[in-house]
């Protein structure tokens, strides 16, 4: 907890990385996975069924602090065990108990971790930073290890036991879910090509907007994971039974889950997610609302481990496993006019675009390199800020979140929100903002700032989805600041019915 606090008032990734290194130390080899979960905001038991309203009222913090962190994991392992009748009241119980042998910080704290709000900047990459330096060994090393592992906690436990020695045992192991691989981006396939391919053969695949999966078979049994590393297996039948049908014992693939119409076009994101977010009887979502398998890459097969075989070999292996209408779309070219024809093929088909991935590259999984590139249409909006948020963690004193809003001539306000953003804004824009949002302040609560609606911002976005949270009942998806537009006035942002008309093509 006093970690949390110190890397919170630091802004220094060097700090941030010192200080849990220190923090990993002084846990010691058993005590530092649950330091690292912790300290990474997240929980061994990844659910708990404690919500907000278990938190809602709680006990008189104790005065002296006697938590030690098995006994806090040791209750959180008995409450995630509890069902049955009689459960939530046995979990409220549970829940007072733990509380209650807690100070007021380590309330603040322990509220913080049970509702995924812990935002001291301990991120990812912090965390694997303080791994390797609180163990001495090679970052590279540890950044494997997690990616096999799926966690950093065990790894942590792993480097501080056995060293680099420890890291080298950590495997692939069909039925744990490992990190997967991301892709970088860019605004346009000549760019894509020119980082990927330089002057070589590169695949280019349709980019899908549905659901990441990372399916497992060993023998008849089929693990199906999601990109957070989530089991989703009873929840996608049709999944299971494509890869349960394949000619190999053993088999990892990183594949792609949506929700198509009748004509092979692909429903909106919402309708693939509600799918496999939806614990429903999973027979009957899958006769109502299937979803269509696309399998684009092969992580292991029949014992052999293919992370570090070049994407060629892999893709090659692939073919060889699956059906030809189960493998993603894809073609290898160096010609950047086939490239583009292949994208706007894409994007008239309705999928999101392409991703570009070089033949040479492994599976680097959990990072975003240079190996793949996605490229999707762009998508502008001009619109103004209405609120914005006080950010935390290294945007602590600064003004971060911002509302955004569309012209609308039938609202009171003149404007209709559709939705947030922090993203794509630099330390030198935060700072501007901040001065600048500060002068229009017209009031505000908690960390919400209302400002006279008078500053444009340019956003780029994904696409729309449809949404209960806002007024106008569409939200952006994926927004991200451009630049803010002091050559506009307000009266020069988009409409409402502009925003419509996209959602509509």
């Amino acid at each position: 907890m006093a970690t949390s606090e110190a890397v919170a008032a630091t802004r220094s990734r060097t700090a941030k990385v010192t200080l849990v290194a220190d923090a990993l130390r002084a846990a010691g080899p058993e005590g530092a996975r649950l330091a690292a979960f912790y300290l990474s905001g997240t929980l061994p038991q990844r659910r708990t069924g404690i919500g907000w309203r278990s938190l809602a009222e709680l006990p008189a913090p104790a005065g002296e602090a006697s938590l030690e962190l098995g006994d806090v994991d040791e209750a959180l392992e008995e409450i995630s065990a509890l069902s049955g009748a009689g459960s939530a009241g046995r979990r409220r119980a549970a829940v007072q108990a733990v509380f209650a042998a807690a100070t007021e910080r380590e309330q603040r704290f322990l509220r913080g971790l049970l509702t995924g709000e812990v935002r001291q900047g301990a991120l990812d990459g912090v965390l694997q930073a303080a791994i390797a330096e609180a163990a001495d060994v090679p970052a590279a090393a540890v950044r494997r290890a997690v990616m096999l592992a799926g966690w950093p906690a065990p790894v942590a436990q792993a480097a501080l036991e056995n060293g680099e020695e420890g890291l080298a045992r950590i495997g692939l192991v069909v039925g744990r879910p490992l990190r997967p691989m991301l892709a970088g981006s860019e605004p346009d396939v000549p760019a894509a090509l020119a980082q990927v391919g330089k002057g070589r053969p590169v695949a280019i695949e349709r980019k899908l907007d549905g659901i990441r999966v990372q399916a497992h078979k060993l023998g008849d049994e089929v693990r199906l994971f999601t990109r957070s590393l989530d089991e989703i297996t009873e929840r996608l039948p049709e999944v299971v039974d494509v890869v349960r049908r394949m000619p190999a014992q053993d088999v990892v693939l990183d594949a792609e889950a949506i929700a198509l119409r009748p004509d092979g076009a692909p429903h909106p994101f919402q309708v693939t997610g509600a799918r496999t977010a939806s614990r429903s009887d999973p027979a009957a979502l899958a006769a109502t609302t299937p979803v269509t398998t696309f399998v684009f890459d092969v992580l292991h097969v029949s014992g052999e481990d293919l992370l570090d075989a070049p994407a060629s070999e892999r893709f090659a292996r692939l073919a060889t496993l699956l059906p030809e209408d189960v493998v993603v779309p894809r073609v290898v070219t160096d010609d950047a006019e086939e490239a583009a024809e292949f994208f706007a093929e894409q994007v008239t088909a309705g999928h999101e675009g392409v991703v570009v991935k070089s033949l040479d590259a492994p599976y680097a999984a959990g990072r975003r390199g240079a190996g793949w590139v996605k490229v999707k249409p762009r998508h502008t909006l001009d619109l103004v800020v209405l609120a914005i948020e006080w950010g935390s963690g290294r945007r602590r004193g600064m003004l971060s979140n911002i509302h955004l809003g569309a012209r609308d001539e039938s609202s009171p306000t003149g404007f209709v929100m559709l939705g947030k953003t922090f993203k794509g804004m630099t330390d030198e824009m935060l700072e501007w903002q901040t001065r600048r949002f500060l002068d229009l302040e017209t009031g505000g609560e908690d960390h919400v700032v209302h400002v006279r609606p008078e500053q444009v911002v340019e956003i780029a976005f994904d696409g729309l989805q449809t949404s209960r949270r806002y007024p106008a009942g569409l939200a952006l998806r994926f927004a991200r600041v451009l630049r803010y537009r002091d050559d506009k006035t307000a009266a020069e942002a988009d409409t409402i019915e502009t925003v419509r008309s996209l959602a509509h093509g």
